[in-house]
């Protein structure tokens, strides 16, 4: 399980993004964060076609789908949602992770037992 945010792990660094030229002056090896499609399907597109590591925020099953069909390394979703996603990706085998946004360490148990990827704090 990934943890993002706790300040005991040390994690990769999420930056909102909401143009091109946000992109170029994020510190390389960032991972640019995207609002849910269709708001940010440009940049979605982007990020793909330049091998960009991204996270997209989703408030359904369909766009997690998409997400993963469009390259994007982590689909970040409100923890219920995270939970009802997880056996989907697992029967999919998607290649991009699920995590879900918790307010209290607490949550981590709940959701490792759900099986979800990783959790930002």
């Amino acid at each position: 399980m990934k943890i993002f945010g706790h300040p005991w792990i040390a994690s990769e660094r999420f930056y909102t993004i909401s143009s091109i030229n946000d992109i170029k002056r994020t510190p390389a090896n960032s991972i640019l964060l995207l609002n849910p499609l269709p708001y940010s399907l440009e940049l979605a597109q982007y990020c793909q076609q330049n091998s960009i590591p991204y996270a997209l925020k989703v408030n359904s099953i369909k766009d997690a789908v998409f997400a993963n069909l469009m390259k994007c390394k982590y689909i970040i979703a409100e923890k219920a949602l995270a939970i009802e996603l997880m056996p989907i990706a697992q029967n999919y085998l998607f290649d991009t992770q699920v995590l879900g946004k918790i307010e209290d360490e607490n949550e981590i148990e709940i959701m490792a037992v759900a099986g979800v990827d990783g959790v930002i704090l």
